[in-house]
């Protein structure tokens, strides 16, 4: 598989922290965007993250190396991340992780979110999506955007309940 086919392919995920900012340094670059360093930082710091992050939690982490970090420039690097599809907002938990499918510019995803661990995870279910944009377009709805949440406990958080 060519390299920009497996950039554009939906069934292409990207879970390490390196390629991750490097799939979507890609992705920036076939698009015509700027990934500025800042962009990439917040990136990266999200993808290592591996559970959602708060926009003040990532704040913190930024002044870690970035001491001059605002609220403002977090916030902007956050908006070009959501709005060319690289990382995702959980509303329900005001958090945001990476997408796993960072060079493809359109797709949605239901999540299934830990309400004890908080920890998320992209559940890959094209059916579910399809069923959805079906179902409003049938109701003369025109979607534009997707999220679906679900919450309930992880199997590992289940498991330590029952074990302790």
């Amino acid at each position: 598989m060519g390299e920009q086919a497996r950039c554009t392919d939906p069934h292409h995920h990207v879970h390490d922290g390196d390629a991750f900012v490097h799939e979507v340094e890609r992705a920036c670059e076939a698009r015509g965007l700027r990934l500025t360093p800042i962009r990439a930082h917040a990136l990266r710091l999200i993808a290592d993250a591996q559970r959602p992050l708060k926009a003040y939690e990532l704040l913190d982490l930024m002044k870690e190396t970035h001491g001059s970090a605002a609220p403002p420039t977090v916030y902007r690097a956050l908006d070009f991340l959501l709005e060319h599809g690289f990382i995702h907002k959980l509303a329900s938990i005001n958090a945001f992780v990476g997408c796993h499918h960072p060079g493809s510019d359109v797709h949605a995803v239901p999540f299934l979110i830990c309400d004890v661990c908080q920890s998320a995870v992209e559940l890959e279910d094209e059916r579910t999506v399809a069923s959805l944009e079906a179902r409003a377009r049938s109701l003369g709805f025109t979607p534009r955007a997707q999220t679906l949440e679900v919450h309930g406990t992880c199997a590992q958080c289940r498991s330590d309940s029952s074990a302790g």
